[in-house]
């Protein structure tokens, strides 16, 4: 299998939602198994466009704008595609009532949403 159709390893169990146990390794190679209860890689379940957006933002060192620039996208774009990452991860902070509600009026004066959209958002709150 080549890195073309290598596949992310589900974090979670799809029937219970629990996280899993990383409990096989195998080599590729010469396909030596070993068995056992390993660390997982908080990042390797990352899906290819989240690694690589974190690893732009790593490279700018934090620079929002230049994973715009890099990823050819718009600022709002990128922006949405950070937090899309920091979620997976559980890095999201709870923005609670109050900061959702804002999260919408920022949304709305950055053109993402227009107005009834707003509106509709700041209703379910």
């Amino acid at each position: 299998m080549n890195e073309r159709t290598a596949r992310s390893a589900p974090r979670d169990c799809p029937v219970c939602g629990e996280p899993l146990a990383l409990t096989r390794l195998s080599c590729r190679s010469c396909g030596t198994e070993l068995s056992g209860v390993f660390e997982a890689c908080e990042f390797c379940s990352l899906g290819p466009q989240e690694r690589e957006v974190l690893r732009v933002f790593l490279a700018s060192r934090g620079n929002m704008k230049e994973l715009e620039r890099h990823l050819g996208i718009s600022y709002p774009t990128a922006r949405a595609r950070f937090d899309q990452l920091l979620a997976r991860l559980g890095l999201a902070p709870d923005r609670g009532p109050a900061g959702a509600r804002m999260e919408v009026l920022e949304r709305l004066a950055r053109g993402e949403i227009d107005v009834e959209e707003a509106l509709r958002g700041l209703n379910q709150r």
